[in-house]
């Protein structure tokens, strides 16, 4: 098998599992349901991907952390698409004259007149 073709079929096996996941867990990766914890769908994904990770470095690449490689990748596609999302939500509401705040400071934005306005608090 060439390199096209394993990359195709590694490709299709990622996307095959997060159609199965995804269809299994509800989309709570991007939809979190938030009972014990408030973060969003990009940190929540983030965080998952620390634990991939820590599993990848504690045990190694072997045949026992095949898995994690698959659900790893399926995590790095997942948070492309969040950000997508969040950055989707953003221009839409401010569009809508929303405010945005950030979630690390105390800054917030505005659309007005053309352009957008920062405000620090």
């Amino acid at each position: 098998m060439d390199t096209r073709s394993k990359i195709k079929s590694k490709c299709k096996k990622i996307e095959d599992l997060l159609l199965m996941k995804n269809s299994k867990y509800g989309n709570s990766a991007l939809e979190p349901l938030n009972v014990f914890s408030e973060a969003g769908a990009v940190a929540g994904i983030k965080m998952r991907i620390d634990d991939k990770l820590k599993r990848i470095k504690n045990a190694g690449l072997v045949d026992a952390t095949e898995d994690t490689l698959q659900d790893l990748a399926g995590y790095l596609i997942l948070l492309m698409i969040a950000k997508d999302n969040a950055s989707n939500d953003i221009q839409k509401r401010l569009r809508q004259n929303q405010p945005i705040r950030s979630a690390d400071s105390n800054s917030s934005a505005t659309y007005s007149g053309g352009k957008v306005e920062y405000d620090s608090t």
